[in-house]
């Protein structure tokens, strides 16, 4: 079944794969000037390290761990596309790609990447950033969730019962 999906000014697979026009992907690969930032900011400390300490299995593990979380993690702000935003406010209902199975992808992979950064790096001490970063998301989140319930209600209610997290 094909959706038309006028904000993209193409034809949607059901699941979320684009299947007509390869223009339509322009808009959804802009990044925006944060993530810019996180990238350039990172990718230095990753390629530092990179031919730093040996490889232990913590490393290997840490990289392991971080190589696909980034990737998901893009393909989730990509799915995203423009109901990103910095703050909770409710513009689309996003129910396909890794958002039919994970309401906050984001949080999800953006944690595991740390994790895996962390161990990467050989400092397992900054594991303890945790103690501060998921109480945080988790208000965030519940700040969202109850923005995306005001906003769509029943549909959002039984969107967030048929996914995890």
């Amino acid at each position: 079944m094909l959706v038309y999906a006028p904000q993209l000014s193409t034809y949607v697979h059901e699941r979320g794969w684009l299947v007509h026009n390869p223009a339509a992907w322009r808009p959804l690969l802009k990044l925006n000037y944060i993530t810019l930032a996180i990238v350039a900011v990172f990718l230095p400390i990753f390629a530092g390290q990179f031919w730093g300490p040996p490889w232990t299995i913590a490393r290997v593990a840490g990289l392991a761990a971080a190589i696909p979380s980034f990737l998901l993690l893009a393909l989730a702000r990509v799915q995203l596309g423009r109901a990103f935003s910095v703050r909770a406010k409710a513009t689309t209902l996003v129910t396909t790609g890794i958002y039919s199975r994970i309401r906050n992808p984001i949080y999800v992979f953006g944690g595991l990447m740390l994790a895996g950064f962390i161990l990467w790096v050989n400092r397992p001490w900054l594991l303890l950033l945790f103690v501060v970063l998921i109480p945080m998301q988790v208000y965030r989140i519940r700040k969202e969730e109850r923005v995306l319930s005001e906003k769509f209600g029943a549909a959002y209610l039984d969107y967030k019962r048929k996914t995890w997290f």
